[in-house]
């Protein structure tokens, strides 16, 4: 049987089996590139040379370091001192916590992020007597905004970043204005949305009877917490003037704190979620299975002869299409079948880096359009229903798709007049 033929088969039953979750996605992944070797579209060597441990190395050592840094309290500590800042104003505190969540979710990755914001806001929110349904709902936004902005926000940009070789630095300067853009056009959406919903009454009182210093709970681990994130940011910065690959960095991050944080080794190796990690080699090796087939060349080729190679409409297209399949389908699968088209291209001749640009901004923004579209979705939601707060499909998409269309359109107006 024809190779390419088997090649889809296998691809298009992984991604049907992760959007109907009828499978869990690391099963169907690992189970798909299983298929991959037993059919012999790859052999053993040829598929972990798919994998891109560069990927790989990022998520797990900052899963590693944010797994022990969380244990010192400085996250909490950040949550209360913000709510005591905004004096009990449910919309200032709305503002301030889209904010943190933006700027966490840039620094960390927004999974991450939505796990420590999430509890902390309900708490708030129960202490001021409001619904907590709008907090959450504008904090995945925010996470999905926030991490677009870096390469190590959102797993497609680790993902793109490795591909293409770009730095850490290459993400803020090509991304961070049109994120912030962003950010000022969706508080002010979220202010006319919510206008009557969450109202300027306080209750400072509540409020400041917390103490955010209880939040702390081990001040030597704290400070060096905050060295070492400070080091990893720093070395993200650089990585590329110092010829080192973004995983060392995390890698180097995540062993030093390991050895200076004096938590319990098992502990923390345990709460990294491995799963993810094997969904993303599974996956790598999934979409290589169809990239060795030759299914990737002929779509990318299909794709010049569409656009005559003109790089505006195929930035346009590949925008707008990794939004709207992003928004109803898990975006790394998605980026990670482009990435390999992408490079196709650039071997063509056609100049790719806008494109990789429009994939960021489609396949991360994307995510906000329904509850499916990221992870960080799904985590916070599953946090608010765990609380007593649902957020149904219907609910969430009401708000997220509008939003995903508008921020896909002031995408579009910046990619056209930068590139």
């Amino acid at each position: 049987m024809n190779t390419q033929f088997i090649s889809i088969i296998i691809f298009l039953l992984v991604i049907l089996s992760i959007i109907t979750e009828k499978i869990d996605r690391t099963v169907a992944a690992i189970s798909g590139a299983v298929l991959m070797i037993i059919t012999n579209v790859l052999t053993l060597d040829k598929s972990i040379s798919y994998i891109d441990f560069n990927t790989i190395g990022v998520l797990l050592g900052m899963m590693i370091v944010v797994s022990i840094v969380k244990n010192s309290g400085l996250f909490e500590y950040i949550a209360i001192y913000t709510a005591k800042k905004s004096k009990g104003n449910p919309w200032r505190i709305m503002v301030y916590f889209i904010l943190i969540t933006a700027i966490l979710s840039a620094l960390l990755d927004n999974v991450t992020t939505v796990l420590l914001v999430g509890p902390m806001t309900i708490v708030i929110c129960q202490i001021l007597k409001v619904n907590p349904v709008p907090f959450l709902m504008t904090e995945i936004i925010a996470s999905n905004v926030g991490g677009t902005s870096t390469l190590i926000g959102d797993p497609p940009n680790i993902m793109i970043g490795s591909a293409a070789n770009l730095s850490f630095s290459d993400f803020i300067i090509n991304l961070g204005f049109v994120v912030i853009v962003i950010l000022i056009s969706l508080i002010i959406y979220f202010k006319l949305i919510y206008k009557k919903e969450i109202n300027n009454g306080t209750n400072e009182v509540a409020i400041t009877s917390l103490d955010e210093n209880k939040a702390i709970q081990d001040k030597p681990l704290l400070y060096k917490s905050i060295v070492v994130l400070f080091l990893i940011l720093l070395g993200f910065i650089f990585h590329s003037k110092l010829n080192i690959e973004s995983s060392i960095v995390a890698l180097s991050g995540a062993c030093i704190m390991l050895v200076i944080g004096k938590q319990d080794a098992g502990e923390i190796i345990n709460s990294v979620e491995w799963s993810t990690i094997i969904f993303f080699i599974g996956l790598f090796i999934v979409v290589g299975g169809i990239s060795e087939s030759g299914v990737i060349k002929n779509l990318a080729s299909y794709l010049i002869k569409l656009t005559n190679g003109n790089t505006t409409y195929t930035m346009c297209i590949i925008l707008w299409v990794s939004a709207i399949i992003s928004s109803f389908l898990d975006n790394i699968p998605f980026v990670a079948t482009l990435i390999p088209l992408i490079l196709t291209m650039q071997a063509q001749g056609m100049n790719v880096m806008p494109l990789w640009w429009a994939t960021s901004l489609g396949a991360c923004l994307g995510g906000n359009g329904t509850l499916i579209g990221a992870s960080a979705n799904v985590v916070l939601a599953n946090i608010g229903e765990k609380h007593g707060y649902d957020i149904s499909f219907k609910k969430y998409f009401r708000l997220g798709f509008p939003v995903m269309l508008l921020t896909i359109f002031i995408s579009t107006i910046y990619l056209l007049l930068r590139y």
